[in-house]
């Protein structure tokens, strides 16, 4: 197996929101804190300089990719930049009109259908929003297609929980349900490989999951 046939998947999650309070924000266009820089120089340091970036349409994703070019993730300070590619389809969750609640109402409202780790179980389908089965599917048919397009780099997600949640259960095979038990934490790692297997089929391989980043 030749590097060239490994594409390598390095997942970051978004630095912490400004303006939790407690409250569900899914899709909500929050921005976030970028204010520990020994936190984004510690996680630059772990990450690979040369690399297809990708971050999502919420502010909250291209704000952390921006601490971390700041950081030196690209190399020198002199080296301009990376061009980052906005993929909506790895954006967080939508929790329709869950959004903007507090966790706890949430929980209130479910009642027997709050689920132990996450907001609802995988299936349940928030009003006016999606189901977590809905965000794996989604997840999944874009990392099939980044793959392909990025065979043999780096690729460089600044992306949310659920979307990392929803990768995992690729990687691993699980049942959406059972990826809900991940805990994936603000600025944390998580590394997935794609490798060539027999017969031409693709196979993944998991090299970290939450490393935080110091």
């Amino acid at each position: 197996m030749s590097k060239a046939d490994t594409t390598r998947w390095w997942w970051v999650r978004h630095a912490p929101v400004t303006l939790n309070n407690g409250c569900c924000y899914g899709q909500t266009d929050f921005p976030c804190d970028i204010a520990d820089t020994a936190r984004f120089t510690s996680l630059a340091n772990r990450l690979p300089k040369e690399a297809v970036w990708l971050a999502t349409p919420l502010k909250r994703t291209q704000m952390t990719v921006a601490a971390l070019v700041a950081a030196g993730v690209n190399g020198p300070r002199d080296i301009p930049g990376p061009d980052i590619v906005i993929e909506p389809d790895l954006i967080e969750q939508h929790f329709g009109e869950w959004q903007g609640v507090r966790y706890d109402e949430i929980a209130a409202r479910q009642g027997e259908r709050w689920h132990r780790f996450w907001l609802a179980p995988a299936h349940e389908i928030p009003p006016g929003g999606e189901s977590f089965v809905a965000v794996a599917a989604r997840v999944h048919a874009a990392i099939t297609r980044l793959s392909a397009l990025h065979r043999g780099r780096d690729v460089l997600a600044v992306t949310h929980g659920g979307t990392i949640r929803a990768a995992l259960a690729l990687a691993l095979n699980l049942a959406p349900e059972t990826a809900l038990s991940f805990s994936i934490d603000n600025l944390s790692l998580t590394r997935i490989d794609d490798l060539p297997g027999p017969d031409g089929n693709r196979l993944w391989r998991v090299a970290t999951v939450n490393q935080p980043p110091l």
